[in-house]
């Protein structure tokens, strides 16, 4: 049985190791667990002999989608030889799992349902071999780390660990900050959640303080022994082990209890850490005792002291143009949808799929990826349907508000116990089998009997929304002041309360007017949590004042920031084409572009307009304010533009430029370079991808033939980067003009330089910037 209650620290480099063997490296080291047994062996047994307590089998990319076979003899024989180390000295022995190599729904390819079925495949035969736990780790999409540790918790009964892999940005690479992370880990039953790789431990410093502060688990920390460089003609790192050792004395002192270390660590860095941890007194962290939800970036924490708005348009209810996107499974407008309620101001979002005669699981699942494509703010799922309401459960990336229960049988028992897996927020209505009290007090009775029963299945009580239920003015005025009168009774007894404003005015004309006055009533009585027309700017200014009123909004800081400001200028067609891009509104890209066309030239709308808008959100990509999926949501909109002007230009005006890109040979690793071919097609390029681990002979024939000017080459392990020295050597034999970039995980600036590079590409939009140079 693995003790969570003390300090615990892991081995540090595996690939460091292999490479200081001399053993043949890169495209699927867990081969060697075969083919080499004795080394790999000799490599844990230097770790145990150092002072490790949890070593990693060699199992980091056995997966069959990786292997392209069977992965159950190369994880049975890495657990082995792990177990065959470590059991004399009574270390324990942890199934590593690192990323599948491919880009999770709806970023990329891969569904949920082909990475759950190859997680599950590795997790059973690891439990099987005899692992003590599970080292789920690397990861970067924080749906491919929740598709991984839900495998691992519904197919074993061993402890989970996940860290996840953040840049110098403190984002992951496509955007996922440490606090979303942990929010969504911890409430999905990780048993200790962290950090490794990417960096050294000085620039990992910000991101471990928001991981201690976002969880009450223990955190792991495994930082790289700093920044891989080049010399004599080996890769090094610039850590050494005292100095490694005085970051993680750091990192304990602040409260980590699990460290380790990963890329250019070795058995005498852990060693220099197993003298601090001797004997180390951990004190545990107190549960957090507030709601705090999240989307894959942004968490949002609710109290009964707080007010949040949630957009309430992605619901078919009296919406025909939603309607029938849904019918034609158009999900492309929810996210439409999705991104215009995100810029009016909505602290969540609602989705809701429920429409006669279609496959709610279907659309509700899909809606949440076209959405989660577009935003990350938490979502509100509404859905009474179970299995279309766990389809989105399973795929959402974050912890999202599940909406709702109610005190009806079928309810309690098919709708709570997902709250209760999922680790959801909760909305509560009040409603029994009977239907809604007329009184105050019947809403209330109902509302806290619905409470208690989740109270009773596992819900804590501050992630309990009770909704007192507007009525429609229309139908049943006697039923409004009710609503309002049972808010504060709820609030006064430490519930949160939600309520769907809108539902008042149905039917009646000035809606905004009936909308605005009630919503005013329901803020005063204690509402916290008001599903709104985020797109009125009456209904937001009115939250605004609330905000103030009740000393939320300290100093009245957002208001004077908001309202102080002139009313903008209505923005020309011309301005609106920049606009439609940075925000990824594809669907009225095209019309645009065609009434532009018809008073501009289409090499003036590329060069003037839509060259800037790429610029733009390249910059804002730099600057942290704008992330992966937005970019690459950026740049489809962008494609659509130029398939747009397209046929008004001239054949040699049409013609593409041909970049051609790679992962080095023994690299099987091309998250990263298929980024980089997205983003570079979408801005109208030509890309030749000759995949992954490609030979020096491959890069030079395709050079030749298609005569490039620009070869890009990717490596994300730091034993294959110094195969980018021999490829590009290559490449400048035949092609002495051919301009090459590389980038990846562990390629720096400086480590480019030294290898002869003309560029760093540090990210994707930086690859784009640099094509712009090559070909002018």
């Amino acid at each position: 049985m693995l003790d969570l209650n003390c300090c615990h620290l892991f081995d540090g480099g595996f690939g460091t190791m292999l490479q200081a063997a001399a053993l043949p490296i890169g495209h699927n080291p867990e081969r060697l667990n075969l083919t080499h047994p004795d080394e790999i062996r000799m490599i844990h047994a230097a770790y145990v002999n150092a002072g490790s307590t949890i070593i990693s089998a060699n199992t980091f990319g056995a997966s069959r989608i990786k292997l392209n076979e069977d992965p159950t003899p190369f994880i049975e024989a890495g657990v082995t030889l792990a177990k065959e180390a470590a059991a004399p000295y009574g270390v324990k022995v942890a199934l590593d799992i690192g990323p599948l190599g491919a880009m999770m729904e709806p970023f990329g390819d891969l569904t949920f349902d082909e990475a759950y079925a190859s997680f599950r495949e590795m997790v059973m035969a690891g439990e099987a071999a005899g692992a003590d736990l599970i080292l789920i780790e690397t990861m970067s999409d924080l749906l491919e780390a929740k598709c991984a540790l839900l495998a691992a918790k519904e197919n074993t009964s061993l402890p989970v660990f996940v860290t996840m892999t953040f840049g110098e940005d403190g984002k992951t690479f496509i955007g996922v900050d440490p606090a979303a992370a942990a929010v969504t880990l911890t409430s999905l039953g990780a048993d200790a959640i962290g950090v490794n790789c990417s960096l050294g431990p000085d620039r990992l410093v910000p991101v471990v303080e928001i991981l201690l502060s976002s969880t009450h688990l223990p955190v792991i920390v495994q930082p790289n022994a700093g920044m891989p460089r080049i010399e004599g003609g080996k890769t090094v790192f610039d850590v050494e082990p005292q100095e490694f050792a005085l970051w993680m004395k750091r990192f304990l002192d602040a409260g980590v209890s699990i460290l380790g270390g990963c890329c250019g660590t070795t058995p005498s860095h852990i060693k220099e850490i197993s003298k601090l941890i001797t004997g180390y007194a951990y004190s545990t962290r107190e549960r957090r005792n507030e709601c705090v939800l999240s989307g894959w970036q942004d968490i949002v924490v609710c109290a009964s002291d707080r007010i949040r708005t949630v957009g309430e348009l992605i619901n078919p209810t009296g919406r025909k143009k939603l309607t029938q996107a849904l019918y034609d499974k158009n999900w492309e407008y929810a996210a439409e949808l999705a991104i215009e309620q995100t810029e009016d101001g909505a602290d969540f979002i609602v989705v809701n799929a429920g429409l006669p005669e279609i496959n709610e699981v279907e659309a509700l699942g899909a809606m949440v990826l076209a959405i989660q494509k577009v935003t990350s703010l938490p979502l509100v799922i509404d859905c009474a349907n179970p299995v279309a309401l766990e389809r989105a459960l399973r795929i959402y990336r974050g912890r999202p508000i599940l909406n709702s229960i109610n005190g009806k049988r079928d309810s309690l028992e098919k709708i709570l116990p997902l709250a209760v897996k999922y680790n959801t927020g909760l909305i509560a209505l009040a409603l029994e089998e009977d239907g809604i009290g007329k009184t105050a007090d019947e809403r209330c009775t109902a509302g806290f009997r619905v409470a208690a029963a989740a109270e009773a299945a596992g819900v804590a009580k501050h992630d309990i929304f009770i909704d007192c239920l507007a009525l429609t003015a229309s139908a049943d005025q006697k039923g409004i002041l009710p609503a309002i009168e049972a808010i504060g009774m709820v609030h006064k007894q430490g519930y949160m309360t939600v309520l769907g404003v809108s539902n008042v005015s149905f039917g009646l004309p000035s809606r905004d007017l009936l909308n605005r006055t009630f919503l005013a009533s329901c803020l005063t009585a204690g509402l916290n949590l008001a599903i709104v027309a985020t797109g009125s700017g009456e209904i937001m200014d009115t939250i605004d004042a609330a905000r103030v009123l009740i000393g939320e909004d300290v100093n009245c800081k957002r208001f004077l920031e908001k309202h102080s400001t002139a009313n903008p200028t209505v923005e020309s067609d011309i301005a609106s084409l920049e606009t439609l891009i940075l925000t990824g509104r594809k669907s009225e890209i095209k019309e645009t572009v065609e009434m532009l066309l018809q008073r501009l030239e289409p090499l003036q709308i590329i060069n003037e307009y839509i060259v800037p808008a790429m610029d733009q959100a390249g910059k804002a990509y730099e600057d942290g304010t704008l992330f992966l999926p937005q970019l690459m949501r950026c740049a489809e909109a962008v494609k659509i533009a130029f398939d747009a002007i397209r046929s008004a230009l001239s054949s040699s005006d049409a013609k593409k430029d041909t970049i051609i890109l790679a992962t080095v040979r023994g690299d099987i690793h091309d998250i990263g370079k298929n980024i980089v071919k997205m983003l570079l097609e979408n801005y109208g390029y030509h890309v030749i991808d000759l995949g992954k681990d490609v030979s020096e002979d491959i890069l030079v024939e395709a050079v030749k033939e298609h005569d490039a000017k620009l070869v890009g080459l990717s490596a994300l392990m730091t034993t294959t980067a110094q195969n980018m020295i021999p490829a590009i050597r290559a490449i400048r034999e035949v092609k002495s003009d051919c301009k090459i970039m590389v980038g990846g995980a562990v390629i720096s600036e400086e480590f480019a330089r030294q290898i002869g590079a003309d560029y760093y590409a540090k990210d994707a939009a930086q690859s784009a910037r640099i094509a712009g140079e090559v070909f002018g």
